[in-house]
């Protein structure tokens, strides 16, 4: 009986084996295990079924009853985003994502199914929202700097941030990116982005780089981050200033979980690699190669979408008898100031690429906090279809 109940309780949740087991935690060859439940070959202990059944199907971070505010949420990732606005009351009425394991992250978590990619979405068919958000890819703008602006971003993934603030008109946006877009091209894509946003789309903007080690999370992580309040709905009346930071004192044992399976530890092999490259790097006088991390540092590396391949960036120390280890899926989570009960439903090679791709939470949450307040103190939520109603 309870073979069909963990089989019938995986297939609800819409995942394979191998996430199932890798959502539950099961270690090592977990998707074999579960595999020898269903068919009844073995049995999972009482404490195994109970999480099994009592794993949620309901998402965990269901939309606001009462919204302050609607909102998009572009390049959604896995809603890292997203989870930093809700918080501040806001409901998100579209969300685009093109990754097939990103996607089914976020649908576990928020309960929802981003649409596809948003360069073949027509911007009229997005419902109106009072806020924007996108962390879009850097990319290089063709004859950048000879002053066409918005033409100047075509074939790029800001034109389509661009044609929806075109289209929408929506009150504000958070734009995320790698703190290397300031100097990306001399200077010529930012330049670029700004002119775009201010001059042809009428929008009071600023940015600034923030780092999240300077908010309480336990990561050397710097990001650009660009808002901006539409001119004809009082943006330049709203008195945004970015969060100051709150330099709270971090440690990485703080997000380091009490046990971790075998399997993260890298093989004899791996870690004889990295110190060969460590050495080359070393006589050619320069600090390139694997770095290594234990519960007293105050933070780590970045955390990049490449951690997958060898985990080089952040290794953890587990003393002089033990190769140092990969951190986990969960401990990404924590890195990035995920909530706990956040799911991860995908296999790790895909939960390193999701949480290095994402954004650290904190950070945003107090830029989000920011920008509410200040809209709310000022000019009050409103829509361009409101300003056109006034007309």
């Amino acid at each position: 009986m309870n073979t069909v109940k963990i089989k019938a309780k995986r297939e609800r949740l819409g995942l394979t084996q191998k996430e199932f087991a890798d959502a539950l935690g099961l270690g090592k060859n977990g998707d074999r295990t579960l595999r020898r439940w269903e068919n009844g070959e073995s049995f999972p202990s009482k404490l195994e079924l109970k999480a099994i059944l009592e794993f949620p199907e309901e998402p965990r971070f269901p939309s606001p009853e009462n919204p302050k505010f609607t909102m998009i949420d572009l390049f959604a990732g896995i809603g890292g985003i997203r989870l930093a606005f809700q918080k501040q009351g806001g409901l998100s009425v579209f969300a685009s994502e093109w990754d097939k394991f990103a996607v089914k992250t976020y649908k576990m978590n928020f309960g929802e199914e981003p649409f596809g990619d948003i360069t073949q979405i027509p911007a009229h068919q997005i419902p109106e929202h009072n806020i924007l958000l996108g962390g879009f890819p850097c990319q290089p703008f063709s004859q950048a700097g000879l002053k066409k602006g918005f033409d100047d971003t075509r074939g790029t993934l800001f034109f389509d941030i661009a044609r929806i603030l075109k289209e929408r008109k929506p009150q504000a946006f958070l734009l995320e990116n790698v703190k290397q877009l300031k100097g990306h091209d001399k200077g010529k894509t930012l330049e670029t982005i700004l002119r775009v946003l201010r001059e042809d789309l009428n929008y009071t903007v600023d940015y600034k780089v923030l780092r999240a080690a300077d908010f309480g999370v336990p990561q050397n992580r710097e990001r650009i981050y660009i808002v901006g309040f539409y001119n004809p709905l009082g943006g330049e009346l709203i008195p945004f200033k970015f969060p100051d930071p709150t330099y709270e004192p971090t440690r990485v044992g703080d997000i380091l979980e009490d046990e971790v399976d075998e399997k993260y530890t890298i093989s004899d092999r791996l870690y004889q690699g990295h110190l060969r490259r460590k050495e080359k790097h070393k006589k050619k006088g320069n600090g390139f190669g694997f770095s290594l991390f234990n519960e007293e540092s105050p933070y780590t590396n970045t955390i990049s979408a490449r951690y997958y391949k060898d985990g080089s960036e952040i290794l953890i120390d587990q003393g002089p008898n033990k190769n140092p280890r990969k951190l986990t899926p969960k401990e990404c989570a924590r890195l990035q100031g995920f909530p706990k009960k956040f799911v991860i439903p995908v296999s790790d090679t895909q939960a390193y690429r999701q949480f290095g791709n994402s954004v650290s939470v904190p950070v945003v949450e107090a830029i989000a906090k920011n920008m509410v307040d200040a809209i709310e103190k000022s000019v009050g939520f409103m829509y361009a279809s409101d300003l056109m109603s006034i007309n």
